[in-house]
C-alpha cells in the first residue's frame, strides 16, 4: 500500500496567497509523490459553480475532487466548510493507505491529527506556513509537521 493526501483546498490556496506566491498544483501533485510516496491525493474544495474550470484544472493535475455544498458566510462571502467531509473519508479510507498526509493549518483537524497518530497512520502535516498554521495543530502534530514555505522553489506556479 502507499500513501494518500488528504487536502484542504482552501485553506492551502488562502495559505499560499497569504505569502504572496501561487502554488502549481501540478508541481505539488508531483511533490506529494516523490516525497511522501502519494499514490492518490483528495483535493476538497466548497463547490463554486464558477470556478468549475479551476476545479477541473486541479484535477488534471492528478488530484481527486471532493466537493461541499456551499452557502452564504456571515461576511457575505461563500462558505464550503470540507472539515468534516475530509475527516470522514480519511477516516472511512484507512484500510487503504499506509500513511496519511493532511494538508491543512486549520486547528480543527487536531483530533483527526490525533487519531491518525494513535492509529499510526500519520505520515506528515503539511502547513503554508508557519505564522498562520494553529497552535492546537502545532502541538498534536509535533515532529510531524512540515511548511510549505519552505518548498517555495519546487512548489511555486510560474506562467509559462
Amino acid at each position: 500500500m502507499a500513501n494518500y493526501a488528504f487536502i484542504d483546498g482552501t485553506n492551502l490556496y488562502m495559505g499560499i496567497a497569504e505569502l504572496g506566491w501561487h502554488l502549481g498544483t501540478r508541481q505539488f501533485r508531483i511533490y506529494l509523490k516523490e516525497k511522501f510516496n502519494v499514490e492518490k491525493a483528495f483535493y476538497y474544495v466548497g463547490y463554486v459553480e464558477e470556478r468549475a474550470s479551476v476545479y477541473q484544472s486541479i484535477e488534471g493535475d492528478g488530484y481527486i475532487m471532493g466537493y461541499k455544498k456551499t452557502g452564504p458566510s456571515p461576511d457575505n462571502g461563500i462558505r464550503g466548510n470540507v472539515d468534516a467531509l475530509l475527516t470522514m473519508h480519511t477516516i472511512l479510507k484507512l484500510g487503504n493507505y499506509d500513511k496519511a498526509i493532511i494538508v491543512t493549518s486549520d486547528g480543527d483537524f487536531d483530533c483527526l491529527v490525533e487519531y491518525l497518530l494513535g492509529k499510526d497512520k500519520l505520515r506528515r502535516v503539511l502547513a503554508p506556513s508557519w505564522l498562520k498554521c494553529s497552535h492546537l495543530l502545532k502541538i498534536v502534530a509535533r515532529g510531524h509537521l512540515s511548511y510549505l514555505e519552505e518548498s517555495r522553489g519546487k512548489l511555486e506556479y510560474h506562467k509559462k
